[in-house]
């Protein structure tokens, strides 16, 4: 296997990272050092990971490898929603099922309490806004679907309030739905800003190394060998946080798939595209539908969109920025004459069941994967609680997610392209007017 299907390799830049100042690249520490720890992946999960036990455990000695760059890969490459309420939760209503998910929200905002605190303690720059988020229905189907949502948040115990279609049109600028609701369940942030200053202020104790991606793994004699590009390691205990590649080093090659997804930014608005998006002047609007579109305007007046899904390989970007103007367009005539400054794309890990495999998958070598496109918070607390698992310390967070379903199987390929596909193809005739 080539070194560049061991992580994601981009044909674009990330437009977040693109507004940053250029930052000063980790190199590779010399070869044959032996860690304590090394970490397979400076995402979020990854990096709380590595963050934690530095923390906890001060003589450690952790690496971390990154394939790419702090900022360009995958966790600067979404659309800065920090959503704190679980998915996949198919409620029925029922009292057990209730009190559940309320346990499942009650970790994710200990997931952001805890980046909140590594915000404000190492000062990051990262736009953080706590407004919460609009969703949006274009369809019957979608109008439904909000108004379950709305019911489902009253249950548990969150308070949102549904838009009709004039309500929401004031506030994004746009008739194009026909209900809305907003709710507090959300932070805005500027994606490659967190990430890379999470990556910036990790304990003295940790090394990371960027564009050094891991190539293979092997288990020796109660030790492993990390091979990359140009440099080869050692440590006691190995942790996977590369999401859908970790089944590229042999891993839940069953249960993991990775999906691409695309987004396309403006450049800074001028006073009149600015006042079509209507009275507020931050916001964020997610789908009816999961293969809708995602739309949001910025802090520094800049509007993005993200739609469109591709399976195990990046589409042309050519068609995906017609299909993203298309989305604007339909929402907003006043852009017909406009383009992106960016387009990019970003690969997710999901299962077949929406479940994160978290715990140990063999001697000293322990994982937290797929996060099912909600991993900034998701990622942030289990990676913490990985760490602490690790550890041996418990806690009634780590019981719980311990206690979550696993994975399930998936088919093997040739099925298994086909079957996405046509759950691909699917989906997207029945977001209809939601893309």
């Amino acid at each position: 296997m080539s070194s560049k299907e061991m992580f994601p390799s981009y044909a674009t830049v990330c437009g977040w990272n693109a507004l940053l100042p250029p930052r000063s690249i980790s190199s590779p520490p010399s070869s044959w050092k032996k860690y304590d720890f090394i970490v397979i992946g400076a995402g979020y999960t990854g990096l709380a990971a590595a963050r934690q036990l530095a923390l906890l455990k001060p003589e450690l000695e952790i690496l971390v490898l990154e394939g790419s760059v702090v900022g360009e890969g995958s966790s600067g490459r979404n659309s800065g929603f920090l959503i704190n309420v679980p998915h996949n939760t198919k409620m029925s209503g029922h009292d057990a099922e209730i009190e559940f998910a309320k346990k499942q929200i009650a970790i994710l905002n200990s997931g952001k309490d805890w980046l909140k605190s590594l915000v404000d303690e190492h000062q990051i720059d990262c736009a953080w806004s706590d407004i919460g988020k609009y969703h949006g229905a274009a369809t019957l189907k979608g109008e439904r679907g909000i108004r379950q949502l709305a019911d489902e948040l009253k249950q548990w115990g969150i308070s949102s309030k549904l838009l009709s279609k004039d309500e929401l049109e004031y506030r994004i600028g746009s008739p194009y739905y026909r209900l809305g609701l907003h709710s507090d369940t959300n932070v805005l942030v500027q994606p490659a800003a967190l990430i890379r200053g999470l990556a910036d202020s990790l304990p003295p104790n940790v090394t990371l190394a960027e564009r050094c991606p891991a190539s293979s793994l092997e288990y020796k004699k109660g030790e492993y060998t990390v091979r990359t590009l140009t440099h080869n390691y050692k440590s006691n205990a190995i942790i996977l946080a590369n999401n859908g590649f970790a089944k590229n080093f042999g891993y839940l090659k069953d249960r993991l798939i990775t999906i691409y997804t695309y987004a396309g930014m403006t450049g800074e608005l001028d006073d009149e595209h600015l006042n079509a998006l209507g009275a507020d002047k931050e916001w964020g609007l997610i789908p009816a539908n999961r293969l809708g579109t995602t739309l949001r305007l910025t802090q520094d007046r800049r509007l993005l969109v993200r739609t469109e899904y591709s399976y195990e390989r990046p589409e042309n970007l050519f068609k995906v920025k017609e299909i993203l103007l298309k989305s604007v367009r339909h929402r907003y005539p006043e852009f017909n004459d406009y383009e992106f400054a960016y387009v990019w794309g970003g690969v997710t890990a999901l299962t077949r069941n929406g479940a994160v495999y978290f715990g140990q998958l063999g001697p000293n070598i322990f994982a937290s994967v797929g996060c099912n496109g909600a991993g900034v918070l998701k990622g942030t607390i289990y990676g913490k609680l990985l760490a602490e698992s690790i550890l041996g310390i418990d806690s009634e967070e780590l019981r719980m997610v311990v206690s979550l379903d696993k994975p399930t199987w998936l088919p093997p390929e040739p099925l298994r392209k086909v079957v996405v596909g046509a759950a691909i193809s699917r989906f997207r005739r029945l977001a209809g007017l939601e893309r």
